[in-house]
């Protein structure tokens, strides 16, 4: 038998709860364990039960889905946020994705293809509205291309030593090519990796190589 899904429905249409509860009820591996009519009562239920799934409205009298999804995550960060609402607009879908949902779908869904998410999204496995999708990668497009790349910031010796370090240079080795002390490449190393934002020489190199700082 699979794995009991934990679920915890959050949204002020009691309509809507009614309508999930019993299709969801009637899925084998998946269990509602708590109904909520507002983001603060969602939060209150989601620390007594610890649910898998939380599955949040966004537009709520009170606190609406996007605070209740970012009290969420501090509350109960294991538990994944499936957005599930009417709303499409930029407005509510940057805000809650940064604020920690793991998947966004319409109310429009089919009850199949919520249970379907549900499952996915326990799993690890993000589900987004096709629109929504296309609006997150377009929002990634543009930071890109208006990012500055992060070894800009680095001096001309150590985008020397980035580039020896792509080639899979030692510190001893790159002392030696580029005439300086072990310790000063040490510290220009150390320097980079700040500088990159990444945690060890394999980073960098990686970096180095996607960037094109070394052929």
């Amino acid at each position: 038998m699979s794995e009991v899904i934990k679920v915890l429905l959050i949204d002020d249409h009691e309509m809507v709860r009614m309508g999930l509860v019993a299709f969801l009820s009637t899925e084998e591996d998946i269990e509602i364990v708590g109904e909520a009519g507002s983001g603060a009562e969602g939060l209150k239920i989601a620390e007594q039960t610890k649910p898998d799934i939380i599955l949040m409205d966004l537009v709520m009298e009170g606190m609406d889905g996007i605070e209740t999804t970012r009290r969420m995550k501090l509350l109960h960060p294991e538990g994944k946020v499936i957005v599930l609402t009417s709303f499409i607009d930029d407005e509510k879908v940057y805000p809650v994705i940064e604020a920690g949902a793991f998947s966004y779908l319409l109310k429009t869904a089919r009850a199949p293809e919520i249970a379907q998410a549900i499952r996915q999204a326990h799993r690890g496995q993000p589900v987004l509205e096709a629109q929504v999708a296309g609006k997150i990668m377009s929002r990634f497009r543009q930071r890109t291309a208006d990012e500055t790349p992060l070894h800009e910031q680095c001096t001309n010796r150590e985008l020397e030593v980035l580039r020896l370090l792509g080639e899979g240079k030692s510190n001893q080795e790159i002392a030696e090519e580029l005439y300086i002390g072990i310790k000063t490449v040490k510290t220009h190393v150390s320097n980079i990796l700040s500088k990159l934002g990444v945690e060890d020489r394999t980073q960098a190199a990686i970096y180095a190589h996607r960037h094109g700082i070394c052929k």
